[in-house]
Parts: structure tokens; C-alpha cells; sequence
């Protein structure tokens, strides 16, 4: 093993650095500000996913103060994480130097990791336990130790805690696992009590839906209606091709799991691999959900390379450069290592009536500091009384995560939103006297309020069309009963 340490360390260390240069700019993205905001709302679960997230949030806060840089240090130790365990695959699948050098290389080149790293979000985390998972059922298979069936409970415990998606995973690994020596393996008591790990460890979350009416269904009911269903299921397929020459690697590690004689006491993988990836994409998931399949891939595609040319050892490093080479211009597009300037230029991006239109997740890191500025401005300029009586009410959870989170410096009043986990928290002061709005429509506002006044219509030249010319209001004087317009409107929360 030291032998392969100075590649393992060099490659994390490349992963590193272009992480953390993308972890510095920009802003918070908007997902990530809701992840920071439920970590002040511990719980064991939230209305859109586990309680895992905001565990790292809370590490997040002690460690760093919410620091840009401090709160994405966790999702790109996530992938470092990935990297090193591909590496460590790549050898318990009988890989040497070449092997652990080219599945290190397709982890740098797979360009999703790069967004997926650096934005703090289960995704990363999601991705590490199934390749931790991996690891330790091929450990399984090599040493017949039953301490890598209880580690393998307790990642796949740990894993439900983060996001639900990796029940696909166990489903898939299920499904593999009767093809290891004929399924001998549900013999093995060892098995079960791993099983029976994972459910303590998964319980708390259990009780809790059970408790909240299960939220996950109406999450996962809203999400199949606003984003899912309109999805064209050939997109999920047509996803994978956009990433070809790491996608050649997964597939030759794909079929060397099902038909190589090397390989074939981890056919389980293979199979697993394949049940995964039809179950998502039967399911209409998002392309990203089954991207934590390609490092086990990674691996056992680097390994039948690695000894297809044995004989003309250089070329596996011909590979490695055809593989890496193309990924190196698009790095930009998913991390923001460039200054928003530079990238607008890289891009070719041009400017049209004031704004300039990013990427979505570009374009959802810009606006929020300049939102929060602005409502603290309004704020400040109130009586005493009328400060300790006031509400900051958001309309979404990205306009309520940044008052939240970025609110904290100016010591601004915790807001209140109706929007997923916030509807959850309440509404605060149903007694105030003094509501300022943020992002809600002329509408809704006329709808609570006898006195509306608008401030400013916001924009940026940079922030996502959902947050350019939203209103701000202060609003006094509430025609409705607070308690059951808050409650009346639980339905429609994932709207």
C-alpha cells in the first residue's frame, strides 16, 4: 500500500486546490443558505430531506462562522474522500500503480464532481457513502471479514440520514448480491445485524416523518410534479454522454465486472451498478442522482486497462491524458475558480437590458448579500418599539436562508417564510406590528396587510431571473387571523 500513497497524495492535493480555489468566490448559492438555515433548527429531519446536512452545518458554524470557504471545505473533503477510496478500489480489485494513478485521473476528470464538491449539499456526501459502501462489500468479498458487513451497515445507516436516494443503492446492492456465490451470503447472520444497524441508526428520522405526518411524501410528490415530471426520461441516458472519455473507463469496468475471469467474484457490483442505474432511471430521477455509481466503475475500468496494456505499459499513461486533457477547459463551467468578470469573458457571456444571464447555480450565488443590505437598511430606520415588533417575512427559502445566515452580521430578527422547512418554524410574532417583505408579490401582501408600502423593486446583474425585480414592502396593520392563514397554506408549501 505505501507504494500507491505518493499518487493517492498527489491527486487529493490537485482535487484540493482546484476546489478550494472555486469553494472562495461568488456567494452562496441558495440551496446551500437552506442547509445552513436548518442547522440552527436542529431536528432528526426536515421537510426536504434528513437531518444529516445540517449536522455538517453545525460543524460548519462552530468551526468557520458560516465563512464561504470554511462551509464548502466539507463537500470537497467529501470528494477527496471519493478520490482515495477509488484509488483503494482500484487495488483491492487487484490494480497496481497504473490502475490507482487512472482511477484517480477519471474522479479529476469527471467534471459534475466539480459542482457536486463544491456546493454544500448532500449530493457529496450521498456520493461518499455509496462508494464507501462499495468499498467495504469488496472488502467483504476479499477477506470474508464480518467487520466490513457492520461498517457496511453503518454506511448505509449514516448514508439514509443524509439523503433517501441511497435506498436505490442498498435496493441495487440487494439485488448483486444474490449473484455472490449464489446468494449464500443471506446465510450469514452477520449480514442481518448489519441490517438491523442501519435501521437504529436510521430510526430517529423514521419516528420523526412518522411524527410529521411524513413530509417526504409531500416533498417528493411536489418534486415529481414541478421538476420531475416534465422530464424527457431519454435526457437521463443522453445525461451520461456528455462526459465520454470517463464514461469509456466506467464501461469497460462495467463489463469487466459481468464477464472478466479477473473480476468475477465481484459480478454482485455489476449487477448492482446496472439495477441502480435502470431503478433511477425508471423512477425519472435527476441525471446527477446515479453519478455516485462511476468511482466503483472508475475503478474496475482502470484495472482491466491497466492489464489490457500491460504489455505497452505507456500507453495506459496515453489514456490517462486522453481521459484528463478535455476536462481541464471545462473545469470553469462547474466550479467557480474564476472572478465573475473573467468568467463572463471565458464564457462569452454578454449583457442584455442590465443583466447578464449565468448558469443556474452560478446565477443563485449572486443577489443575496445585496438583498439582505437592503432589508437591514429598512430595518434600522425603525422606532425601538417598532423593532422589537417586527417580522421579516421571505417569500422563499433562498430570500429566507439569506436573512438567516447572512442576516447573522447585522443581528438582524430570525424571518419567517412559508416555504418548505421555514413553514415548519412558524410565524414568529403574530402580535407584530411592523412586517417587512421580502419577495412577495403585490398580491399576497394586500391580501394580510391594511398598509402596504413598496420600498424597492431589487434586481442584479448577475442573480437568477427568480430573484431579479422582486418587491420589497413594509407592510403594518394584518387584516387576517396570522395563526390560520399560516396554517391554511401547509398544502402548498413545496409550491
Amino acid at each position: 500500500m505505501k507504494k500507491y500513497l505518493p499518487i493517492i497524495l498527489i491527486l487529493s492535493i490537485i482535487k484540493l486546490i482546484i476546489q478550494w480555489y472555486g469553494n472562495r468566490n461568488y456567494g452562496f448559492h441558495r440551496d446551500e443558505l437552506l442547509h445552513l438555515s436548518v442547522s440552527e433548527h436542529f431536528d432528526w429531519g426536515f421537510m426536504e430531506f434528513p437531518p444529516f446536512i445540517a449536522l455538517i452545518g453545525k460543524l460548519s458554524y462552530w468551526f468557520f462562522d458560516y465563512s464561504l470557504l470554511g462551509v464548502r471545505f466539507f463537500p470537497t473533503l467529501a470528494g477527496i474522500g471519493i478520490l482515495i477510496l477509488c484509488c483503494l478500489i482500484a487495488k483491492e480489485l487487484g490494480g497496481k500503480s497504473k490502475a490507482v494513478l487512472l482511477s484517480g485521473i477519471c474522479i479529476l476528470a469527471f467534471l459534475p464532481f466539480y459542482r457536486n464538491h463544491t456546493l454544500f449539499q448532500p449530493v457529496a456526501f450521498d456520493q461518499l457513502f455509496w462508494t464507501l459502501g462499495f468499498y467495504f462489500i469488496i472488502k467483504f468479498i476479499n477477506s470474508q471479514n464480518k467487520k466490513f458487513l457492520i461498517l457496511l451497515g453503518i454506511t448505509l445507516g449514516l448514508g439514509l440520514m443524509n439523503k433517501y436516494t441511497i435506498l436505490v443503492w442498498a435496493f441495487g446492492l440487494f439485488i448483486g448480491l444474490f449473484f455472490y456465490e449464489k446468494g449464500t451470503i443471506y446465510k450469514n447472520k452477520w449480514l442481518y445485524i448489519s441490517a438491523f444497524i442501519s435501521l437504529i441508526i436510521f430510526l430517529p428520522n423514521i419516528i420523526w416523518q412518522t411524527q410529521n405526518d411524513f413530509p417526504l411524501l409531500k416533498h417528493l410528490q411536489a418534486l415529481n410534479e414541478n421538476q420531475l415530471n416534465g422530464t424527457n426520461p431519454m435526457d437521463f441516458g443522453l445525461e451520461q454522454l456528455n462526459f465520454p472519455f470517463t464514461l469509456i473507463v466506467s464501461l469497460f469496468g462495467l463489463i469487466s465486472l459481468l464477464v472478466w475471469d479477473k473480476l468475477k467474484k465481484y459480478r454482485t457490483i455489476g449487477i448492482a451498478t446496472i439495477i441502480i442505474f435502470s431503478t433511477m432511471w425508471l423512477l425519472n430521477s435527476k441525471a446527477y442522482y446515479v453519478f455516485a455509481i462511476y468511482p466503483v466503475l472508475f475503478a474496475s475500468g482502470s484495472v482491466v486497462l491497466e492489464t489490457l496494456l500491460k504489455r505497452k505499459p505507456i500507453l495506459i499513461y496515453v489514456v490517462t491524458t486522453i481521459v484528463l486533457i478535455p476536462s481541464i477547459y471545462f473545469i470553469p463551467e462547474l466550479t467557480p475558480i474564476l472572478p465573475i468578470e473573467k468568467y463572463v469573458e471565458y464564457a462569452n457571456l454578454k449583457e442584455e437590458n442590465g443583466r447578464i444571464e449565468l448558469t443556474s447555480d452560478y446565477a443563485d450565488m449572486f443577489g443575496w448579500e445585496e438583498q439582505v443590505k437592503l432589508v437591514d437598511s429598512v430595518y434600522q430606520k425603525l422606532t425601538h418599539k417598532e423593532k422589537e415588533n417586527c417580522v421579516l417575512w421571505a417569500e422563499n427559502y433562498g430570500e429566507a436562508g439569506a436573512l438567516k445566515i447572512l442576516g447573522k452580521k447585522y443581528n438582524l430578527p430570525n424571518p419567517i417564510s412559508r416555504h418548505g422547512s421555514f413553514w415548519q418554524w412558524g410565524f414568529d410574532n403574530k402580535e407584530a406590528t411592523v412586517w417587512i417583505s421580502l419577495g412577495n408579490e403585490k398580491p399576497s401582501v394586500e391580501y394580510v396587510f391594511e398598509n402596504v408600502e413598496l420600498v424597492k423593486m431589487i434586481t442584479h446583474k448577475y442573480a437568477i431571473g427568480e430573484e431579479n425585480g422582486i418587491p420589497l414592502y413594509i407592510c403594518r396593520n394584518p387584516k387576517v387571523d396570522i395563526e390560520k392563514w399560516w396554517k391554511d397554506y401547509e398544502e402548498h408549501i413545496f409550491d
